[in-house]
């Protein structure tokens, strides 16, 4: 259970600061709720969600640790790359709402190296492509830097600079 003043991870909100853990009755059913708020955009939106949601995925924040071997593993290739884009969007967007940081980064890497394709033969990433890597990368990249207590603008950074090496290394 996680206690107020926590940085979470919920569902595709990403960052959220849990404000309150109260008592709620709905529908004549009370439960234990966590009330929480997104960290950015959404500065006056307020989530209530019952703690024993099972409906949607809230992840305590990675540790210093984990952050940096997910940052390392842009050296490496990403996922593997379907061409049929709609059996893309699927299993790239199960392999995101599983939670899991480095099979996430996969994703994140493998779309980051496809823009990055597209953009040197001027064309642009398939636009489910697009929304799905800008909100994914949003929500690793923010949470990178707050466990490596930067920013995310040096996180992309560093992570740009990974996957350029790694792709110049690749074609000579």
């Amino acid at each position: 259970m996680f206690t107020i003043g926590d940085l979470i991870i919920y569902s595709a909100h990403g960052i959220c600061k849990i404000d309150d853990i109260c008592e709620k009755t709905v529908s004549g059913v009370t439960k234990t709720y966590y009330v929480l708020h997104p960290m950015e955009n959404n500065q006056h939106l307020t989530i209530s969600t019952p703690v024993n949601n099972d409906k949607v995925v809230m992840l305590e924040l990675i540790h210093k640790e984990e952050a940096n071997e997910i940052l390392e593993a842009f050296k490496g290739p990403g996922i593997e790359w379907n061409d049929k884009a709609n059996m893309r969007l699927h299993l790239y967007s199960d392999i995101v709402n599983t939670g899991n940081r480095k099979e996430i980064m996969k994703v994140v890497n493998t779309l980051m190296r496809k823009k990055a394709e597209a953009e040197l033969n001027e064309r642009k990433l398939y636009e489910q492509d697009r929304k799905l890597l800008n909100t994914t990368q949003d929500i690793l990249f923010k949470e990178l830097a707050i466990s490596l207590n930067t920013t995310y603008d040096k996180i992309n950074e560093m992570v740009v600079r990974l996957i350029n090496k790694n792709m110049l290394e690749t074609n000579n």
